[in-house]
């Protein structure tokens, strides 16, 4: 039924669906946690290991033109955007986290693909380990789930 909310024992089925996953390097032990708990969301949902695929740049700052070339290509229903920005004592975090949030923003309204949005912004590197199978979950797996529901909801609306 159109419009019914998954609940964890009934995960939603996107086994026919293709994901990207585009994953910062930059603070790469936190990061590589949230590329796990995305593929694991993405397996509970029942999307076969072959119709994900990873590609892995530099920094957050470089997320939204790998992400821009993803959706260019037309094989993806979703892309899930990882990274992970700890502040520091410059404004470079704020430069960093809004050009991430931005480009991720604008790739997903420019081409009509869902751009789930996984780039954790925190104090530093506590915070960001609870998000990343911590005591908060993982937002790796909570992105991936976003990107899920909004494939399925854009595949609804396309008819």
């Amino acid at each position: 039924m159109a419009g019914t909310r998954k609940t964890p024992e009934a995960p939603l089925d996107a086994s026919g669906l293709r994901f990207a996953i585009v994953v910062a390097e930059f603070n790469a032990a936190i990061t590589e946690r949230l590329l796990e708990g995305a593929v694991e969301c993405f397996a509970k949902n029942g999307v076969p290991e072959g119709s994900v695929e990873v590609r892995r740049v530099p920094g957050a700052f470089e997320l939204p033109l790998a992400a821009r070339l993803l959706a260019a290509t037309k094989s993806y229903d979703a892309i899930v955007a990882l990274g992970c920005v700890i502040r520091g004592d410059t404004p470079h975090f704020d430069y960093v986290s809004q050009a991430a949030t931005h480009g991720l923003l604008r790739v997903s309204l420019d081409s009509g693909i869902p751009v789930a949005f996984g780039v954790l912004t925190t104090d530093d590197l506590a915070q960001a380990e609870a998000r990343a199978g911590g005591e908060h979950g993982n937002k790796g797996f909570d992105s991936a789930q976003t990107a899920v529901e909004m494939a399925l909801f854009v595949g609804e609306m396309k008819g």
